[in-house]
Order: structure tokens, then sequence, then C-alpha cells
């Protein structure tokens, strides 16, 4: 019965976060102004820039931030056990996310859709630009080369779910010119999410494998294909692939999520772990403050914020759409990250509190494996539906995030390094497919060259991203405070997260550092001073632009920005 109890409280928690706290921050502190002429209108450029119905995009922002992240961490922070892992997906969603990623989002359309990295130096100034694009670009970085990893291996280890992985890509193709020529999004959602179930169905009769091919293994081989697929879907326009994918993706998580709320709802199962894990191996990482950084996305993400002003900001079609795209964006992702502790914590994973030990046995050992496995069990005893059918559902789902956001990320990297064009006048970067070439180079040059043959070179430094990703998340929330300041509007909502982000980050980022040391991993220990010590720099920087704002005369004007 525990598991109703934690949905109930989650689902309330939503509807507070969205009619309440999110109307309060839309209204008194981002005053949204739907007259506010958005970069998608004041832009549009057909490729980037294209203003785009509010349900469309919150699908692409959604699954591009989602990946298979929402799922990942909690399965792993139940180690600790459920009640800190629910807290913080709760709290984080609500206070965290949802602010974080609304406030980056109207931030950047407030500034032509610029990039967070860009961002910064409109507000703060130029240094902390070129500071804060070595953590941005970092972590990119991270997210591609590991999402590749992570893809390949669920084709390899799930064939299953190859078949209807790559349908959804050719549907989304189909719906992405249907919707130009303004046929019902209504009816093409519900059609393409039909036809995508209808593949799952075929892809569970039909498992497909790749061969050996050129002396690399399949998992290598579907990486390469994968940032093949990346870097073209990379440069289309934004209508054409990004948008109806990422949208059908959206609803057919919806689909998803109905069905694992649902199975609660009717098998009512108990919960196998226990509320606070007693039995923590002695090798195991401390609840603080490793909690906070191994649930990062589906609670506060620094790579939202590179998603909201990436991509989501030059798609906006009016202001006021923002807190349905970003907020709503954190919410679905705070369900997903609270049904997978629900998933992962319930006796559909684990009969009884012995079998649970037993598979929890040290810090790591479950992942998204136990979330499909143990979900598909769930819908099984819920809904009847066949187990082998029930994983190819999740097993999908997974692919489907993580292809979305390695999209998007292949994207944003493109964008990062034409804005260093200009901002370094290199013209020759500019072009996108010298763009794009130079990020996907960068990734496989990581995943091979690290990897080896096994293509797997971005695991070797995954173990930063917790840390990094929740610097940047702080630093986000910096530079939307200094935007506030100098507005003159209150800045404690934003404030009061990113010093408590700030600070658990960093902690962790230290306690990291002094493991890899001890370990001699010596790589590590220097991506990991450089981002720390970039971090302190950043802050350094919004500090003094703080001090210099309010020592200016009484009667100045507040910020210069036009539009603001």
């Amino acid at each position: 019965m525990q598991s109703i109890i934690i949905v109930v409280l989650g689902l309330a928690g939503g509807l507070f976060g969205w009619f309440v706290y999110s109307k309060f921050i839309a209204e008194k502190i981002y005053r949204l102004d739907p007259d506010f002429v958005t970069p998608a209108h004041e832009i549009n450029d057909g490729v980037d820039f294209v203003p785009t119905n509010k349900y469309v995009l919150w699908g692409h922002h959604f699954t591009s931030v989602a990946g298979a992240a929402p799922i990942v961490g909690p399965a792993i922070a139940v180690y600790w056990g459920w009640v800190p892992a629910v807290l913080w997906v709760m709290f984080g969603t609500i206070f965290f996310a949802g602010v974080h990623d609304f406030g980056a989002l109207w931030a950047s359309n407030r500034h032509k859709g610029q990039s967070i990295g860009a961002l910064s130096e409109s507000i703060v100034g130029k240094r902390t630009r070129a500071l804060f694009m070595v953590i941005v670009f970092l972590l990119l970085l991270m997210v591609n080369a590991v999402f590749g990893v992570v893809i390949a291996r669920a084709f390899v280890g799930t064939p299953s779910a190859v078949f209807p992985a790559w349908s959804a890509i050719a549907v989304a193709l189909v719906i992405g010119q249907l919707v130009r020529r303004k046929f019902s999004i209504l009816w093409l959602a519900i059609t393409g999410v039909i036809i995508l179930y209808v593949s799952v169905y075929a892809g569970s009769q039909m498992p497909l494998s790749l061969p050996e091919y050129l002396g690399l293994g399949p998992q290598a081989n579907w990486i390469i294909i994968m940032f093949v697929y990346a870097a073209i879907a990379s440069m289309l326009p934004v209508w054409a692939l990004l948008q109806p994918r990422d949208f059908i993706n959206g609803m057919q998580l919806f689909v998803g999520l109905v069905l694992l709320y649902g199975a609660v709802l009717i098998a009512m199962p108990d919960i196998s772990a226990p509320a606070f894990n007693t039995r923590i191996g002695s090798d195991a990482p401390s609840l603080v403050p490793l909690l906070f950084v191994t649930i990062a996305c589906g609670a506060v993400s620094g790579f939202h914020g590179i998603v909201s002003s990436g991509t989501s900001s030059k798609q906006l079609n009016k202001e006021t759409d923002a807190r349905f795209v970003g907020y709503v964006g954190a919410l679905g992702e705070g369900s997903l990250a609270l049904i997978t502790i629900v998933v992962v914590s319930g006796a559909a994973f684990a009969a009884s509190p012995e079998a649970w030990h037993q598979i929890y046995d040290k810090f790591g050992s479950a992942g998204a494996s136990a979330f499909i496995n143990g979900g598909a069990n769930l819908i099984s005893t819920g809904w009847g539906i066949p187990t082998g059918v029930a994983q190819t559902v999740l097993a999908t789902m997974v692919v489907l995030f993580a292809g979305t956001t390695m999209d998007s990320g292949v994207r944003l990297q493109r964008y990062i390094i034409q804005e260093w064009s200009v901002i370094y006048r290199l013209p020759a970067i500019g072009n996108s497919v010298v763009a794009t070439l130079i990020a996907v180079g960068t990734c496989l040059l990581l995943a091979f060259g690290a990897g080896g043959s096994s293509g797997a070179g971005g695991l070797v430094i995954w173990p930063l991203f917790g840390s990094t990703n929740q610097i940047l998340a702080a630093l986000t929330l910096l530079i939307i405070s200094v935007l506030l300041l100098k507005l003159g509007r209150p800045v404690r909502y934003t404030l009061i997260p990113m010093i408590f982000v700030l600070i658990m980050a960093f902690w962790a980022g230290v306690v990291k550092l002094i493991d890899f040391y001890r370990d001699g991993n010596m790589l590590l220990v220097a991506i990991d001073f450089i981002v720390l010590v970039t971090s302190v720099l950043v802050m350094l920087e919004a500090a003094s632009a703080m001090r210099a704002y309010q020592q200016q005369k009484k009667g100045s004007e507040p910020f210069s920005q036009k539009g603001l």
C-alpha cells in the first residue's frame, strides 16, 4: 500500500506546483507578457527559429531534457532508501527544476534566444561567458557520448526495440510535413502513437540485431550509426524531424506513465525497499551530498537550462507559453522519476525486502534495466499485458528518450560552435555543416579514443557528470537571479535553490576529486579541478556584477536591456 501513498503525494505536489507555485512565479517574478514579440517570430529563419504550438514544443522540450537520466538516477539513488529519493524528487521538481527550466526559457526568450552561455555575457560580462562555455560544452560532450552508448546497449540488450525506435523516426518525418500543411495536431498525435505501438508489437515479434562489421562489434556499430543520424537530424529544420519526433515521444511517455501509474492503482503493490537503507556498504558514497547529484534530471538539472535556452526558446510562439513548456516539462520529468522509484522499490521488482537487498547489494548495482524489468512486471500484473510486450514498450521509451536528448545535444553543440565563430571571429566554423562535423567528431573522438573499439569512451568521464551538471544548474539559477536583481524583482525564489544546489554540487565535486586522486585517475582529477575552479570564477564575476549594480545611483535606470 505504500506505493499508493507515494503516488498520491506526488500527484498532489505536482498539482500544487502547476496551479499555485508556477502561477505565482509567472505573474509576480518573471511577469510574462503575452504581447512580447518572441525570437521565433522576430528572427524566424525556418530552421532553428520557428514559432511552434505550445503542446508540440512541450513534447520537444520534455523529451529532450528527459533522456534516460530521470530513470537511471532515481533507480540508483533508491540504494539509500525510497524516502530520501521521493522527497528530493518532489521538492526538487516543484521548487527547483520548475523555476530553473522556466526561468532559463524566459531569460533566453528576452535576449533573442541566446544560449545560457551567451546570455551570461549579456547579464554579467564577457569573462563569465567564456567560463560558462567551458562547462556547457564539456557537459554536452559527456551527454552525447554517453547517450550514444546507452542507446547502443539498449539495442544490443533489447533487439525488439530496434524496429519501433527507427519506425518512430519515419513516422515523425511524415507528421512534420503534415503539420506544415495544417493537419489537426490532435489526430496526428493519435495516429502517430497508434502506429508507434503497432511497431512496438511488431518489434517484440521481430527482434533485429547488427552483425560485426569492419572489426567492430554491434555496440560500436550502433554508436557510429546513431552519431551519423544525429548529425543529419541536427541540421534539418526543427519542424521536419525534431518537433514531430519529440511530440510523438512525449505522447508515448504519457501513455507509458498512464500504464505505470494505472498499474500501481490497480495492483496496489507493496514496497520492498526500506524507507532508509541501514545496510549501506562501507565503500558506498554518503547520502549527503551524493543524493543531490545522483538524482539530477527528475529534481533539477543544468542540462535543462541548456535545452531551455538552446532550442526551446527559439521556438516559443508566445512568452506566456513558457510556463507550460518549462514548468510542466519539469513536472513531467519529476513524474517519471517518481514512478521509477516506485517501480524499483516495489514487489513487482523484488518480491521481498531480502530479495531487494540482494539486488541492491552495492551502490550502482541497478539502473535502467531495473526500471524496464520491474516496470514490465508491474504493467503485466496490473493490466494483464504480456511481460515481453511490456518490456519492449519500456525499452523503446528509454531508447527514444535517449535518442531525442542526443538529437538536441548535437544540435546544441553546433549552436555553441557557431556562437564561438562569431565571438572569436572564426567564420570557417560558423557553417552549420562544419560546426556539426566538429560536434560529432569530438564525441566520436571521446567515444573511440578513450573507449577503444567498444566506443564506450564517454563512460570514462561520466563520473563527473553529476557534480558538473548540478554546478551548471546552480550557475544558471545565479544568472537568472542577477537578471531579476537588475530588474528590481525578488530574487529569493531563485537564489535560495541556487545556494542549496551549489553547496551540494560543489561538495560532491570535492568528494569526487579526492576519490579520483586516491584512485590515481589524473584525467578526471584535472577535469574536475577545472570545473570547480571555473564555477568559483563565475560566482565571483556574478557577485561583482551584483555589487556594481547595487552601487549605482538611486535614480539610474535599473537595467538597459531592450524589451525588458
